[in-house]
């Protein structure tokens, strides 16, 4: 995958590009079928399938009381885009200038001069333009008559619920990390460095990897079954994993997000992880001594442990043909 950060680094050999263009936050399965369907239209016709996407998110610009915490940086975005097969993805810094461009003009200029599409699908949601006056019935009449096709996704429902990032958003920060999973058509994660903690878990407790991260949302306090990942290396591990203030050892300010990992462990600790949550075990609670949070943590350990196990029986089960 080619990844281009401005206008000034798009190549002139950038086209015939098929493109969708949004914020693609979190890359959730409503994004996932626009890229899906653009690869599709893409390889029918011999067009590159590529992404406009931007950074910061334009409410930072336009609206920055009503900016969301954003779910993805937009590495981790084009990272899950290069899943789906897609080729290139612009990045483009949002500017008050962009922002000031017509639908006319943010055609013209970058769609038809700069990307050269030649097919542009967007959800039936989608705005775009100076105050977000375009839409997506303009969008396929300047198609018409500048040369390039415009398709429509409908808006995807999972089990009942549109699928939308501020509502993945809405799960993740209530800990409803599987709903979140469902809704992602991937488990919801966080990356950051391996930080030294207090030292008390180790001692009185078990030992655990402490994740400073940088992440906009977090989930809510509580115990989660998690999948950790060594980002510098193929390694990884079966997780549980504790978000909150550390009751028991005298309330902390600073929110700390400690893994305990249940698979074998080898030298060297890993300086910077993934930590991927599963779904939600319990509450954080205050416990009365260490020894009693260390049995709570040990029965939390064979409850992940039986999780583990099933998941593992359920995906190497046998397929059945109707």
């Amino acid at each position: 995958m080619k990844i281009y950060r401005s206008l000034a680094e798009v190549p002139s050999d950038f086209g015939p590009s098929a493109l969708t263009i949004g914020n693609f936050d979190g890359v959730h399965y409503g994004h996932r079928k626009i890229l899906r369907r653009l690869v599709a239209l893409a390889e029918e016709h011999g067009w590159k399938p590529s992404v406009l996407t931007f950074d910061p998110h334009p409410t930072c610009v336009v609206r920055p009381d009503r900016a969301p915490r954003l779910l993805t940086t937009p590495e981790r975005r084009a990272e899950l885009m290069r899943e789906e097969a897609i080729e290139q993805v612009l990045i483009l810094p949002f500017t008050r200038e962009v922002a000031a461009l017509t639908p006319q003009e943010f055609v013209d200029q970058i769609l038809v001069a700069r990307l050269a599409v030649r097919a542009v699908l967007v959800g039936e949601n989608f705005r775009f333009g100076n105050r977000q006056t375009g839409n997506v019935v303009q969008l396929a009449d300047f198609g018409r008559r500048l040369g390039f096709e415009t398709e429509t996704i409908p808006t995807v429902i999972c089990r009942g619920r549109v699928v939308s990032s501020s509502g993945i958003r809405e799960a993740i920060l209530a800990g409803r990390v599987a709903l979140a999973g469902r809704l992602l058509q991937h488990p919801y994660g966080l990356d950051g460095d391996v930080v030294k903690g207090h030292g008390v878990g180790a001692r009185q407790t078990v030992p655990t990897l402490n994740l400073a991260t940088r992440a906009e949302v977090v989930p809510a306090r509580g115990v989660y079954l998690t999948r950790t990942a060594d980002l510098d290396s193929s390694r990884a591990w079966n997780s549980i994993s504790n978000v909150g203030y550390r009751p028991t050892f005298g309330a902390s300010d600073v929110l700390s997000i400690e893994t305990f990992l249940l698979d074998p462990f080898d030298d060297p600790t890993p300086r910077r992880i993934r930590v991927d949550f599963l779904c939600r075990v319990r509450d954080e609670r205050q416990f009365e001594s260490p020894e009693a949070l260390k049995a709570q943590i040990l029965r939390d350990v064979r409850c992940a442990h039986s999780y583990f196990r099933r998941v593992k029986a359920w995906l190497s089960r046998p397929l059945t043909r109707a």
